[in-house]
């Protein structure tokens, strides 16, 4: 499986640490509100990525954090915590706001069939964790403490910007326009990685550490709950593409000074899902939400088929005409499944080449798209229909749409409404017509044709045979 590393900016074959697990983290969300659909879109390919790895026979052990403290408005450690934020918006306790939205972000991922993690930590369950890692890079000379915080020194590093080649000055931190300088930093690129009350007075959640009353920044959350339950070597540490920098970088930062050597091997980061002003985010106005989505009437399996028709690495343009061609393209997919009878025998050489091709689209670097037109091939397979029900449903181990389900649903549908508007009579006579075109006496079935319209009853020829309705 070929997978790119935005670490080497190139394809790579994937090989884990070890033969037994693939151990994968993931950054979860800050539970301050909604997650909206362009964070969904990172946590569906995520998603994918993790499915498509066990469908290649690998064990994984995923863990995810929630980030329920330490998150500030600005990722340059300054602004209000997020969490307070939140809580102060809705007049709730900062964990009456965490766990509210903890729930609401994970009944979005059942909607859009996106698997829970194996572990799932929420920041304020790792204090402890946190403050040790803390006190290991002090001792390592990698931290300082000034004006009562604790501050990562990136001086003391090789390269701090392993992710680009950009110029400092452009990425740098505290320079950036609009960002208030701090200046307990000895260099403009060090990030705190525990703060005190000397600088945050009002922070709802505290706690006891060598340095005083206070919380840990955001980044040190992230390597203190991998380490604690992956260990040292990380195999795929995933995330959105704007994660790569600050968070990340000072993930790799801190987490290789602290070990005294490599830490994750791949970083697989999803792009962004714009809107034709921009990228998506909650404070833009453009809040598009899963149950917004529903509100206007789109199955979510909709919005996944979206995300996996593009590839993961391009950025992806949110309009609702745009969605509205993934929903009939979805509906029509379903419809075409639905007609396939089930039973019979498998081609077990036909279905084997219709999961090579599939299987050979997740390993070139997750191509969820060539995975998509891999469900079409099947349909246009000349094989058995018992063949295609069994490769579909392979694939949607990994794809997650719903797919035979939601054909089960369709034909259902059909079945009950047949039987609800069933009469012998008509039923009598759409048989009479299709004898009549058996035997070529076209003039009566041209005659029944004509009765049953002057009655209101149009004939449908379908290949799987005439249909009738009201109209």
């Amino acid at each position: 499986m070929y997978l790119y590393n935005s670490l080497s900016h190139k394809k790579e074959l994937f090989q884990p640490n070890s033969p037994d697990v693939v151990k994968m983290y993931t950054c979860g969300p800050t539970v301050y509100h909604f997650a909206h659909i362009g964070n969904l879109r990172t946590y569906i390919m995520e998603d994918v990525l993790e499915k498509a790895l066990r469908y290649m026979g690998y064990n994984v052990k995923r863990v995810m954090n929630i980030t329920d403290v330490g998150h500030l408005a600005s990722d340059a450690d300054t602004g209000e915590d997020k969490m307070l934020k939140g809580a102060k918006r809705e007049n709730k306790s900062v964990m009456e706001i965490a766990q509210y939205y903890t729930d609401a972000f994970f009944a979005d991922c059942d909607k859009l069939n996106i698997k829970k993690p194996d572990i799932i930590q929420p920041a304020t369950g790792c204090i402890a964790e946190f403050i040790a890692m803390v006190e290991g890079l002090l001792e390592k000379g990698f931290a300082y403490v000034a004006g009562g915080n604790v501050y990562f020194d990136t001086s003391k590093l090789e390269k701090y910007y392993v992710f680009n080649d950009h110029d400092e000055e452009d990425l740098a931190i505290g320079v950036r326009e609009g960002v208030e300088e701090d200046t307990n930093k000895r260099n403009k690129n060090d990030f705190v990685l525990w703060f005190t009350k000397s600088k945050f007075e009002d922070q709802a959640l505290k706690w006891e550490s060598p340095w005083g009353v206070g919380y840990p920044g955001w980044h040190i959350e992230c390597s203190g709950i991998s380490m604690k339950y992956l260990g040292e070597d990380l195999d795929i540490h995933c995330g959105g593409i704007d994660n790569a920098f600050p968070h990340h970088t000072n993930e790799i930062a801190q987490s290789e000074s602290f070990l005294g050597h490599k830490w994750c091997n791949y970083w697989f980061h999803v792009h962004h899902l714009n809107t034709d002003t921009g990228k998506m985010s909650k404070s833009k106005g453009e809040f598009l939400t899963v149950s917004l989505l529903e509100s206007k009437g789109y199955d979510p399996m909709a919005y996944r088929l979206f995300c996996l028709q593009s590839h993961y690495r391009r950025n992806l343009v949110f309009s609702w005409e745009n969605l509205d061609n993934a929903a009939v393209a979805y509906e029509k997919l379903v419809a075409k499944i639905a007609t396939l009878k089930d039973g019979g025998d498998i081609d077990e050489a036909a279905l084997a080449a219709l999961k090579e091709r599939f299987a050979g689209a997740l390993n070139g670097d997750l191509n969820t798209s060539l995975a998509v037109t891999a469900l079409y091939d099947v349909l246009k397979a000349k094989t058995t229909d018992a063949t295609k029900l069994a490769a579909l449903a392979d694939f949607d181990t990994v794809l997650s749409l719903n797919l035979l389900a939601a054909a089960k649903a369709v034909r259902e549908k059909e079945e009950a409404e047949a039987a609800a508007s069933a009469d012998p009579e008509i039923d009598a006579l759409v048989a009479a017509r299709t004898e009549a075109k058996k035997a070529k006496n076209y003039a009566e079935a041209d005659r029944i044709r004509d009765e049953l319209k002057a009655r209101g009853i149009e004939i449908i020829d379908t290949p799987q045979g005439a249909k009738w309705r009201r109209v």
